[in-house]
Order: C-alpha cells, then sequence, then structure tokens
C-alpha cells in the first residue's frame, strides 16, 4: 500500500518528512491537512493523528505521529535510504538521537515563538506580544550560537562534523527557514551574525536540490503577499493577519 504523508507545507516539520522522501525515491501520496481551514481539527483526521497536529504518516495500517519518530522510521524501514541520514553505528546514532532531543526545547521553540509573535499570531485572533517575542529571540539566538560553537563543531560541513547531512541536519534547517517569512532586516538581524549557521543551511539545502527549494515555494509566496500586505497597508510586519500560516505542527 502507498505511504501516505498528513502535511501542510506551512509546517516545518511536515517539509523536512517530504523533502526527506523526495531526496530518497521514497514513493508516498501527499494528503494536504490545510491548517488554515482547520482540517486538522477534523473526526477523520483524529482517526489518523488524535493529537490533531502534523505532519502524521500512514504506512498501510502503521499511523505515526511526531515528526523525528517519523524520520526515523523512514530511515529504517525503506531500502535505499543512505546511511548518513540516520546512522546504523549506534554511537554515531545516539549522538543524532541527542541533537533531536536538544531541538524540540531550543531552536524549534524559540524560533516557532519568535515567528508567532512578531508575525503571525493574529491568525490565530491572538494578539501580538512583544515581550514573548523578544524572550523568544533571546532563546533562538542563543540556540544557533549553540549550533555554531557546538553541534557544528569538527572538520565535517553538518551538524556533530559529519561529511554528510542527517535527519537532524534536515529538520533543524526547514525549522530555521521560517524565518523566510519575516522582514528581511529582522532576519539578517537574527542569523546575520553566525556565518558558519549560514554556511551549513546552503550546505544542507544543496545536498537536498532541486527538492528543497520546491517544497519551499510556499514560504517565499507568503513572504510576497506579506511585503504586499505592508506596503499597501503602511504598517508593519508585527501587524499583519496571515490566516494560511497556523503553527499547529510538531
Amino acid at each position: 500500500m502507498t505511504l501516505k504523508l498528513y502535511v501542510d507545507r506551512m509546517s516545518q516539520p511536515s517539509r523536512a518528512i517530504l523533502i526527506f522522501c523526495r531526496v530518497n525515491g521514497i514513493d508516498f501520496e501527499e494528503v494536504r491537512v490545510d491548517l488554515s481551514k482547520r482540517q486538522h481539527l477534523s473526526p477523520e483526521f483524529r482517526e489518523v493523528n488524535p493529537m490533531k497536529k502534523v505532519p502524521a504518516i500512514m504506512d498501510g495500517r502503521f499511523k505515526l505521529f511526531e515528526s523525528h519518530a517519523i524520520l526515523r522510521y523512514l530511515a529504517c524501514v525503506y531500502p535505499g535510504v543512505a546511511d548518513h541520514w540516520y546512522p546504523a553505528d549506534v554511537y554515531t546514532r545516539a549522538k543524532i538521537e541527542s541533537v533531536l532531543d536538544w531541538h524540540h526545547s531550543n531552536l524549534r521553540q524559540g524560533a516557532a515563538s519568535f515567528v508567532l509573535h512578531t508575525a503571525l499570531a493574529p491568525a490565530l485572533g491572538l494578539p501580538l506580544d512583544p515581550k514573548v517575542a523578544a524572550q523568544s529571540e533571546m532563546l533562538l539566538s542563543a540556540s544557533l550560537a549553540k549550533i555554531e560553537s557546538f553541534w557544528l563543531k569538527g572538520k565535517g560541513r553538518f551538524l556533530l562534523g559529519n561529511l554528510q547531512p542527517s535527519i537532524a541536519d534536515l529538520s533543524f534547517v526547514c525549522e530555521i527557514m521560517q524565518l523566510e517569512v519575516l522582514d528581511e532586516e529582522i532576519r539578517s538581524r537574527i542569523l546575520g551574525p553566525h556565518k558558519k549557521v549560514l554556511k551549513w543551511i546552503d550546505d544542507t539545502k544543496n545536498a537536498t536540490q532541486p527538492h528543497f527549494d520546491e517544497i519551499h515555494t510556499i514560504l517565499l509566496k507568503v513572504k510576497e503577499k506579506l511585503k504586499k500586505m505592508s506596503s499597501a497597508g503602511g504598517s508593519s510586519q508585527t501587524n499583519v493577519s496571515n490566516k494560511s500560516v497556523l503553527p499547529s505542527k510538531i
């Protein structure tokens, strides 16, 4: 039976799974769960993922959610996936697991919260909170500094000094790409000081092309829409409401 991916391309982890499957030649059916239409709250989707978040998969009768778990599963089950994505060596794999565990309470928490409280909160009917945005920016910047000083140590171009990307590289970079919806000035302020991170982002993109750019096209469209809305309304980005962007993903 065909592997089904329940995703919304505005979801960072959804994009990581889509790119992973494309790069590794895994056949799948993309089932869009439109977050802007609250489809993740439907009874039909709750049968797939009772947590009501994307991404989720159905492989035959087997259902799975949580993006890191899905990436591990795909890397282990599907033949032809290169070993560097999720190495068989137990010590290398354990180190990748440590990176993935670090992700959720550091980079992901900082990036998702910062983007939400800088631009996207109105889409959920929530007020923007500059205080939370400032705190989130601090966590995001600290996370980027830690990636640069610790996780990118070694001679390799990728996390943990590896010569080729792992599922952690893909997950992290898709997370950081969400900053593309923000003003260029804001993005440059956050990423500009981290030259090694910027080089690693480019290396991960290049290792997964042409699929990386194709899957991320949606962010470029949203970015252009935000620019036009800002120009037309004369308002700052933090006053823009965009109902096509909803942070209901894992």
